[in-house]
């Protein structure tokens, strides 16, 4: 009797699957991703996150706020998620242009070789020895003159024709968390492809040396469609699980600054302005520290276990 074939793809999959910290991870992310992303864009699901009410401040959990209220009265459930929603849009954007250039640029290096694979290097080795932080705060600076005109160009977008005073509130409210933070994505992901350049670099050498390489170069194929249709997936696994596991290092790059004053602007919110917020007044109310503080460590917990499961099930050597 013949067995049935199967492929990298369905073996990585039946080997994440019993991975049980990878698979909980997986639906932690999904669960806070969707809530995050999807229940701020529907109105009159959630609360005014900048709305304040003095009247009703440091409120313990109740029914009318499931994570209680802040110094100034602010509904924690709403900041905590509309925080969220900058924290992992973060972490998602800045990776993708991380990963990117770090990808073609590693790619270029690996398979051209010799004093071009030399010269691109270096310059990574340069940019390696330059102070991260310092550059990512100058870059802000230098691109924030733009992000006024970015806001008042998506907001006039999303508002569409005609619309009214309040239909351009909220949609402000929805879209300007968002485009102020576009210089520090830019920033971020400028500077954060050195590793993953590296590890695509040693990627791409060592299956350029293979046979179905040499066959592909024997059938006349070019070395664009060699490189990105032929090397490159092959590689893809070590990129994936790099992937997962830098998104968590972002989104927590991104909470030090905000932590810091440098990030996201009052009066809007990321996990790391909830958690610096609430760290300045934790005695007299734990309630804003505690919630972010446990959706941001579920998350990057759960991007760990699932960048662990990842690497474990893409393993060659773990294959059957």
């Amino acid at each position: 009797m013949t067995e049935k074939g199967t492929s990298l793809w369905k073996d990585a999959w039946l080997r994440l699957s019993h991975n049980r910290a990878a698979i909980v991870g997986m639906v932690v992310l999904i669960l806070i991703g969707l809530s995050c992303l999807i229940l701020p864009a529907i109105a009159g699901v959630l609360q005014d996150p900048n709305s304040q009410n003095l009247i009703g401040k440091n409120q313990p959990p109740n029914a009318e706020h499931w994570f209680g209220t802040d110094q100034l009265g602010r509904d924690i459930f709403s900041r905590a998620i509309f925080g969220g929603r900058i924290s992992i849009l973060v972490g998602l954007i800045t990776t993708f242009v991380a990963v990117t250039i770090g990808v073609v640029w590693g790619a270029l290096a690996g398979y051209i070789g010799g004093r071009t694979d030399a010269l691109m290097m270096r310059i990574v080795d340069i940019l390696y020895a330059l102070p991260f932080l310092v550059i990512v705060i100058l870059l802000s600076i230098t691109l924030q003159p733009w992000t006024s005109k970015l806001t008042e160009w998506t907001v006039q977008w999303v508002a569409g024709e005609g619309p009214t005073q309040l239909r351009i509130g909220n949609v402000r409210t929805w879209v300007e968390p968002i485009t102020s933070l576009v210089p520090l994505f830019l920033a971020i992901g400028a500077l954060s492809w050195l590793t993953v350049s590296r590890i695509v670099r040693a990627q791409v050498q060592s299956v350029a040396s293979m046979d179905f390489v040499e066959a592909a170069r024997s059938l006349g194929l070019g070395h664009g469609r060699i490189l990105f249709r032929h090397i490159l997936p092959n590689t893809l696994g070590p990129i994936i699980v790099y992937t997962t596991l830098t998104i968590p290092s972002v989104m927590l790059f991104e909470a030090t600054l905000s932590f810091l004053g440098l990030g996201v602007k009052p009066p809007n919110s990321s996990w790391g302005v909830l958690i610096q917020e609430g760290a300045n007044a934790m005695f007299a109310n734990p309630w804003p520290l505690v919630f972010p503080s446990v959706l941001f460590s579920l998350t990057l917990f759960s991007l760990n276990f699932l960048g662990d499961g990842l690497r474990d099930a893409l393993d060659p050597k773990s294959a059957k």
